[in-house]
């Protein structure tokens, strides 16, 4: 039986994938998004299904969020600044954003009783050095002084607020921490590093390395991604929990630049850069960022189906045929 799902960012890297999947299996969808950092070109190619509708607006908007929530089936909730360099420069509007974009859409989904879906990001395990991280770890989090934490903190205030609408409430909701999701459609703009990465290979010119490159991350593609999100929201055994989701396929950052290159068959050179010289400023990052993916492989049986390799080669290809 098909439902009528509102996504809030909808129309940014990953909220455009999730819109599409959920256009294929036949369900309406209502995106909703304020294209502050989505972009229309991420959905045009569905906006014209019968069954899709764009409404250009704030998650804050509490009437319009109230109309469409009432409207939809379930809410997924996606909606959040992104990338490193913008939270650096807009650490109000990451806030502001963040909770009270949170903060409008449960409420909304509480009056009208529809489950919910949150992302939120490995951002919250702060500077966690146990690894691979696992959804019930402490957090250590940096100094308020550094906005380089503000969507850190602002992001576990997300979760704080879901699981309290469950267990207060009663809400169905859900709560995923993303880590690294990739892929066709992401941009470079807001320090995303492997399209940043395969636009440099490709033009021929450095690719930038920022500190010494020896820190590790794992790239799961947004396919794979999009559809461990519709799994969850279907299974009841996934309420009132968080979980993480990504690939547990670790790489450094010097490692993804030579893979790049490679698959490029590009002559560009690596080239190193200071968090400094990045962001303008001292930037504390993780030496490694690694989920531990049992308890999503407990409720959904979560296997990724793309490796690094194919996602290097999906970025590639998007990239030539927009050339």
């Amino acid at each position: 039986m098909s439902i009528h799902a509102l996504i809030t960012g909808g129309a940014g890297f990953i909220g455009s994938h999730l819109a599409e999947r959920l256009l294929d299996r036949g369900d309406r969808v209502t995106v909703l998004d304020d294209l502050s950092t989505g972009r229309v070109e991420n959905i045009e190619h569905i906006r014209r299904n019968p069954k899709f509708q764009f409404v250009r607006d704030s998650v804050e908007h509490v009437a319009t969020v109230n109309t469409l929530v009432h409207s939809a089936d379930v809410v997924y909730h996606l909606a959040s600044a992104v990338g490193v360099q913008l939270i650096l420069d807009q650490p109000v509007r990451t806030i502001r954003t963040t909770i009270h974009g949170t903060e409008v859409v449960l409420e909304a989904a509480h009056r009208f009783g529809r489950p919910t879906l949150i992302t939120s990001s490995s951002e919250v395990y702060g500077k966690g050095a146990r690894v691979p991280f696992d959804e019930l770890d402490d957090v250590v989090m940096g100094a308020t002084h550094s906005s380089r934490w503000c969507y850190a903190y602002s992001k576990g205030i997300d979760e704080f607020l879901g699981l309290a609408y469950h267990r207060q409430y009663g809400l169905p909701v859900v709560l995923v921490r993303l880590f690294n999701t990739v892929g066709p459609r992401q941009v470079g703009m807001y320090g995303m590093v492997l399209p940043r990465f395969v636009s440099a290979a490709l033009a021929g010119k450095p690719l930038e390395v920022y500190g010494d490159g020896n820190q590790t991350r794992c790239f799961c593609h947004v396919s794979d991604v999009s559809e461990a999100l519709v799994q969850l929201m279907g299974e009841p055994k996934a309420l009132g929990q968080v979980y993480n989701l990504g690939s547990d396929e670790e790489v450094s950052i010097n490692q993804l630049a030579e893979r790049v290159i490679r698959h490029c068959k590009s002559a560009s050179q690596i080239h190193h850069l200071s968090y400094e010289q990045a962001y303008g400023h001292a930037f504390d990052d993780l030496p490694r960022r690694v989920p531990k993916l049992d308890r999503l492989r407990g409720v959904i049986g979560f296997r990724p189906k793309l490796n690094l390799d194919q996602i290097i080669q999906s970025v590639i290809a998007e990239q030539r045929a927009m050339a």
